[in-house]
């Protein structure tokens, strides 16, 4: 197993990429905390998992919250003594004309999906710090490398965190803490909201959605010591989207 009794942190973990990648982490002998702020479907998936033999929990928080983040990894450590992993998942989506585009809109976009990575990926860094190693992947996308019509605050938003990716990689190269990104193309998730799928299907030359299995086995490689020579890197999976 690649992950055998290693620790993984999810946030964004109990649906779409972030779901997925928990259960092939477990299935690969990962201990998971799952951070989210669905709690229905947080048990679901925690007791799911537990049924099938696997150490889980999850904890309702805010990534965008100092104290929620520091809780995560306080009960991380409480719970299992370490933390090996960080999927720093959790995001939103919003697809809007700039000119409706309201500030707050703006800010809660930006928020979450920049602002919360760095609080995550800062408090997961003091951690492997403290343990002398430790494995960082990102969320971001796509569109943190090409733009697209309406999404103005997601697309600086994740264009930020594959700058933070690279700048964070190279801080901790040398300390045995390595930090990557996902860059997902179009995955057939509730992200896509009520998205025209067969538009986004005719613009992908692949032609069709990806699926959140498929980042998940990306992930799972940047995680573990498949890619144990790879930091401050993006890995771009968006059946060929970006080549075009």
């Amino acid at each position: 197993m690649k992950l055998q009794d290693k620790v993984a942190v999810i946030t964004g973990g109990v649906s779409g990429i972030g779901a997925a990648t928990a259960k092939l982490f477990a299935s690969e002998g990962a201990k998971l905390i799952l951070v989210d702020m669905n709690e229905e479907k947080g048990a679901s998936i925690e007791a799911e998992l537990k049924s099938q033999g696997s150490e889980a929990i999850f904890i309702k928080a805010d990534v965008t919250n100092e104290e929620q983040v520091k809780n995560i990894y306080t009960t991380a450590i409480d719970t299992f003594g370490k933390v090996d992993i960080l999927f720093n998942n959790a995001g939103i989506g919003a697809v809007k004309p700039t000119e409706e585009l309201t500030y707050a809109e703006w800010r809660k976009t930006v928020e979450v999906d920049l602002d919360g990575v760095f609080l995550v990926a800062q408090a997961a860094i003091k951690e492997f710090l403290k343990a002398g190693s430790g494995v960082i992947v990102n969320t971001a996308s796509m569109y943190g490398w090409v733009g697209s019509p309406g999404s103005a605050a997601y697309n600086a938003a994740k264009a930020g965190v594959v700058n933070l990716t690279r700048s964070l990689g190279l801080e901790y190269a040398a300390r045995n803490i390595r930090v990557n990104a996902l860059c997902p193309g179009f995955i057939d998730t509730a992200i896509l909201g009520d998205s025209d799928r067969e538009a986004l299907i005719n613009t992908t030359p692949m032609n069709r959605l990806g699926k959140s299995e498929e980042m998940a086995k990306a992930v799972l490689f940047m995680a573990s010591d498949d890619s144990s020579f790879m930091t401050g890197n993006s890995l771009i999976v968006d059946g060929g989207y970006t080549a075009q």
